[in-house]
């Protein structure tokens, strides 16, 4: 486990001590002010630093982190981007934290640590920060960070919180994104009360008494935000990229954060970006069905992804989700990619890739429906069918997300499954999903339909690197027959005389088994190249098989 240094100022004109930080790691600097130099509200205190390394210039805000025996704490969460000295001066409003300086030395990236995902240079897929491929193979769970861990409705194995078994559980898997939900969630009434609430309540406010939530939009909780960092560094440790939604419709009018002001909004906003900018491993999820938040207009969306954007220096990823098909302006420069909820686009070869043609911009597939046992028609898919949908997505070079809605009791009650709360897997599809990412890993680069509209099956990884995805079809045979073009001609056509091996890859079964027969190409004519010969690969007559076409030198 990484260790970060902590570092407490108290009223001090500089600071003396040199600390060290690996290149896209976090390192913390804490500064206390009298309590009695606090005239209002700390979340009204203005406060950031400029860190400066030779050309490089970032302006980190601060965040108010609550109180200690010295008095009322601010913090600075700084990720390094570059390797040297940095040095940085504060700027506060308040007298205690302005003007102090300090520096520390950014070392080499450590193994596995690779930065934060960007769009590539392509302007279609993910890479992180140090130029490695990142390829999403997300899944999802609400309110794991926020669930019961009451033995009645917990979903952990005896010993473990519900948030160390869904870290188990996602180590096991091979998921490398998850989605989150930032604010707690409301299943029903029967169902406890979170530990802990984002904004500090007003007139003592008691669940257990049954009286109406109401909160101070002005103040936030410092300490639900300590568990929401535990879990996200949970993540980190494992490699995971915590896609974090901010706002979402699943409040039912139990507390009301789903009808906060956009004031209130822009606050958490600025906080959250303060004090989880410097993770390298966040994603910005404006909400989830942000359509079904209705009292939340357009121009509040704009103002919160505005809020965002003015308080990361880091520029992660950032998008916003909506309703079945209910497609947001994703054209919008301020959005890095698409986060879509629709499964038609992946219920059949070839769909997907007309959102990416649309949009030109990396495209998620957040929400395509799930595996379960749920009588809701969204929850109801059987493991081969998720799988089958992801294939699908990929192939298009989109990508996409996964989730599980087996219920642990009661086909109803969904407060207790992987999707909702996290805990333990109950389906089959996320044992293949190790599987599938050293399929894509293993790609030169992300898939695309070189002949879309006329092939629908058959997807270009690079120079002779083809994956053609049998799906739902079960055949004693494929005949050799690929398309002359490869990914929009960015890598050179397929010419007579080329020699290929074929690979099938059993996507359930999880096996490869190289065919032996040779491929030696020759035209059919402008658009196609078939092989010399009959070109017959036999097949095991099974479904969901994908065929790995790669030319040998």
């Amino acid at each position: 486990m990484k260790r970060y240094l902590f570092v407490m100022f108290v009223a001090l004109p500089c600071l003396a001590f040199a600390q060290s930080v690996e290149k896209w790691g976090h390192h913390d600097i804490s500064l206390t002010a009298p309590a009695s130099q606090l005239k209002g509200n700390p979340f009204e205190v203005e406060f950031c630093a400029t860190f400066i390394n030779g050309k490089d210039t970032l302006v980190v805000p601060g965040y108010y982190d609550g109180k200690d025996k010295q008095g009322e704490v601010w913090k600075l969460r700084f990720m390094p981007t570059a390797e040297g000295v940095w040095r940085y001066t504060t700027r506060s409003s308040l007298a205690a934290l302005d003007g102090r300086t300090g520096s520390l030395t950014c070392t080499p990236p450590t193994e596995g640590n690779h930065g934060p995902v960007r769009v590539d240079s392509s302007g279609l897929h993910f890479c992180y920060a140090d130029g490695t491929r990142y390829i999403p193979v997300g899944t999802t769970s609400y309110d794991w960070m926020h669930a019961s861990n009451d033995p009645a409705f917990s979903t952990a194995d005896p010993g473990l919180t519900i948030q160390q078994q869904t870290l188990l559980s996602l180590e096991a898997s091979g998921f490398n994104k998850i989605r989150s939900l930032l604010t707690v969630q409301n299943f029903d009434r029967t169902y406890p009360e979170p530990d802990a609430f984002p904004f500090v309540a007003l007139d003592g406010y008691d669940p257990a008494n049954g009286n109406a939530a109401r909160w101070d939009w002005t103040r936030l909780n410092t300490r639900y935000f300590d568990h929401v960092e535990q879990c996200t560094e949970g993540l980190l440790r494992l490699g995971i990229e915590q896609d974090l939604i901010l706002f979402h419709p699943y409040d039912g009018g139990r507390w009301g954060f789903d009808e906060m002001p956009r004031e209130a909004g822009e606050l958490l906003c600025r906080y959250v970006a303060a004090r989880f900018g410097a993770y390298r491993n966040i994603w910005w999820s404006l909400a989830n069905e942000y359509d079904f938040l209705r009292k939340q207009p357009i121009s509040n969306w704009d103002a919160w992804t505005d809020a965002i954007l003015a308080n990361d220096p880091y520029h992660h990823l950032i998008s916003i989700h909506s309703y079945t098909a209910k497609y947001y302006k994703y054209w919008d420069e301020r959005y890095t990619h698409c986060s879509i909820q629709d499964q038609a686009p992946v219920e059949a070869p070839g769909r997907a890739i007309t959102v990416l043609n649309i949009y030109k911009k990396p495209v998620i597939f957040d929400e395509v429906c799930y595996e379960g046992d749920m009588t809701e028609r969204w929850g109801w898919l059987s493991g081969e069918e998720e799988l089958y949908r992801m294939w699908n997505a990929y192939m298009n070079g989109t990508y996409c997300s996964h989730s599980e809605c087996f219920q642990y009791g009661d086909p109803h009650d969904f407060r207790r499954d992987f999707l909702a709360v996290g805990g333990k897997w109950q389906g089959t599809s996320w044992r293949r999903i190790r599987f599938m990412r050293q399929i894509l890993d293993a790609m030169p680069r992300p898939m695309y339909l070189p002949d879309s509209s006329w092939d629908l099956n058959t997807s270009a990884c690079g120079p002779g690197y083809y994956m053609v995805y049998l799906g739902k079809k079960v055949a004693k045979e494929w005949r050799f027959d690929l398309p002359i073009r490869n990914q929009r001609d960015v890598f050179p056509r397929i010419t007579e005389g080329e020699r290929y091996k074929v690979e099938i890859i059993d996507t359930w079964n999880m096996t490869i088994t190289e065919s032996p027969v040779i491929i030696t190409t020759k035209r059919q004519d402008n658009y196609r190249m078939v092989a010399e010969g009959d070109g017959i690969i036999p097949l095991p007559e099974l479904p969901y098989l994908l065929l790995r076409i790669t030319r040998i030198e």
